[in-house]
């Protein structure tokens, strides 16, 4: 690989990029409530009733998640290259498939190969991202991969190769290829995070890629849909203050921003719940140091959106979380040190029992 002889170090780059400060994105002003004036956190105590255990240990870590055939959890390997099976009573686990790009540690020790999974049809498909540029070249593809068996793909979009050919404008970045995080099937086709050239892009089985936001420097992470809104996580550019992290709702249709919460540092993921209620996750309170650090440790949260656009906290004291998957009226929270924590009876009545619910405010 050739060696990056620019000012930035190669461990680390990809994260130090991610979320490298850049001009701020202006939104329209059309949020669901407003700002909660004095930045201050409100805490409502109720009796705990979720129960918080782990349910798998000693995996290599990971940023995406999804639920797959037989309601079973699939989980990527980004060192190994391949996507676990995970049975979600037991925690038992299998490689589903394999021999896919694999991080490259010299050029981030967390973020690179396969960031998410998804399916469309019974078929699974894979995000890889960070697995060549012009800054580390390899010759790999960043892009979306069909899995076709075991240990064989198809590369059905090379969305890096469409980043170099469409740069982003108003901003600058290092890693013109962008660094692919999250992604969601939608409408026969895909919507995939770029949380490093700020952008959501569709990209259809055939393999068109399409512009469908372009942000400033807000860090888009996870997705989430229901009907025709498109619903998005973002962290925020360093250093991920809670007003900074927020979560949008977007029609492919319209080109309305809108502001559904926010107060939260460092949001990496939202997903919908039972009764039609929306969670967020927060990785925690950002670590410092070079920028695109993960967060302290323990210091992540699962939350609930309300509709006066705040947030409650349904379960604290995570360990730096990057996604989440809702079965039934339990989430699943995959960390960044290779666990999968289990959160019971996430929604309150009708759909649940009460939770302790802390109260977190938005921000201006």
């Amino acid at each position: 690989m050739k060696r990056i002889t620019k000012t930035l170090p190669v461990a680390g780059l990809v994260l130090l990029i991610i979320t490298s400060s850049c001009k701020k994105e202006m939104l329209p002003d059309n949020s669901i409530a407003k700002a909660n004036p004095d930045n201050s956190i409100a805490k409502v105590g109720l009796d705990q009733l979720s129960l918080q255990k782990v349910l798998v240990t000693g995996l290599a870590g990971s940023l995406g998640s999804t639920i797959g055939p037989g309601g079973d959890l699939f989980v990527p390997d980004s060192k190994a290259g391949a996507i676990l099976r995970i049975d979600p009573n037991t925690g038992d686990y299998t490689t589903f498939a394999s021999g896919l790009p694999q991080l490259i540690p010299a050029v981030d020790p967390n973020i690179g190969g396969v960031s998410d999974v998804a399916f469309i049809g019974g078929k699974a498909y894979a995000l890889v991202t960070a697995v060549d540029d012009p800054l580390f070249p390899t010759g790999q593809v960043n892009g979306i991969y069909r899995v076709d068996g075991p240990n064989s793909y198809t590369v059905i979009a090379d969305i890096g190769a469409f980043n170099l050919a469409h740069p982003p404008t108003g901003f600058d970045f290092e890693v013109a290829t962008g660094v692919l995080f999250a992604m969601q099937a939608y409408r026969g086709g895909f919507l995939v995070t770029d949380g490093h050239l700020n952008r959501v892009l569709h990209v259809t089985l055939d393999g068109e890629i399409t512009i469908v936001r372009q942000f400033g420097d807000i860090v888009p992470t996870g997705l989430a849909v229901k009907g025709n809104e498109v619903y998005m996580s973002q962290a925020g550019p360093v250093p991920h203050l809670p007003e900074n992290g927020k979560v949008l709702s977007f029609s492919l249709k319209s080109p309305t921003v809108t502001t559904v919460a926010s107060g939260a540092p460092l949001l990496v993921d939202v997903e919908f719940g039972r009764g039609q209620t929306l969670f967020a996750l927060s990785q925690g309170t950002f670590s410092g140091g070079i920028p695109g650090n993960p967060a302290l440790p323990n210091t992540g949260s699962l939350l609930r959106v309300n509709a006066d656009g705040t947030f409650s906290v349904v379960a604290d004291e995570l360990d730096r979380p990057t996604s989440f998957e809702i079965i039934g009226n339990t989430a699943y929270i995959v960390t960044l040190g290779g666990e999968i924590w289990t959160i019971d009876n996430i929604a309150d009545p009708p759909f649940g029992q009460a939770h302790q619910k802390h109260l977190l405010h938005r921000h201006r």
